[in-house]
């Protein structure tokens, strides 16, 4: 978790309006450049939509932090990207993820029983690209983090959601190549993404804006 990231978004919410949308998540959801969007875009929208991603975040973090990046807002929708850093993680395991997520949507089901809440599906990532690392980096980087266990876990992410009532998205449309991995233009590293990516997803998340 980054403190002075949390800091700066308890500060700024003092400002925000309540009831307007909210994006969470770990950098994946921090990238999302969506400010410059709605600046730049007409998506028709009556309300703001606050980014409040952090990186390096991981389900566990989001439990300790969720009434700076969540509840303070009281926003009348919620989308969520976590646990991408958690399948990343040494040691990871999918029990603990879902017992972690699971907990998030009780607390979401609990605290904001009329938000709508959208359940993200993970991106895809690119381990086959050349980026120009290290092959010792870039076996670390993607020993758990495989596309294999992201779908493993959307699955079980889906599932969750709709125990919960809320709904789950996959807006990974148009990422990925024939191969189901994520298209080397859109992407810094095979996992983090340039903007041009999230126009795509952008342009499949509209109609639940």
């Amino acid at each position: 978790m980054n403190p002075s990231k949390l800091k700066e978004y308890r500060m700024l919410n003092r400002h925000a309006k309540q009831g307007q949308i909210v994006f969470v998540g770990s950098s994946l959801m921090e990238g999302f450049p969506i400010h410059e969007m709605q600046l730049s875009l007409n998506l028709g929208l009556d309300r703001v939509i606050y980014n409040r991603g952090i990186g390096g975040t991981t389900t566990a973090d989001l439990l300790q932090s969720m009434d700076a990046c969540i509840f303070d807002l009281a926003p009348s929708k919620l989308f969520i990207n976590i646990g991408s850093n958690d399948i990343g993680a040494e040691g990871y395991g999918k029990e603990a993820l879902l017992a972690n997520y699971a907990a998030i949507m009780d607390q979401l089901q609990a605290r904001l029983p009329l938000c709508e809440v959208f359940v993200m599906a993970y991106y895809p990532v690119n381990a086959q690209a050349d980026f120009g690392m290290k092959e010792t980096e870039k076996a670390a980087m993607f020993a758990t983090r495989t596309n294999a266990n992201l779908l493993e876990a959307n699955a079980a992410i889906e599932q969750a959601a709709k125990q919960h009532g809320f709904t789950f998205i996959n807006a990974n449309e148009g990422l990925t190549d024939r191969e189901g991995n994520l298209k080397p233009e859109f992407t810094v590293e095979g996992i983090h993404l340039w903007p041009n990516a999230y126009t795509v997803i952008l342009d499949n998340l509209k109609k639940y804006l």
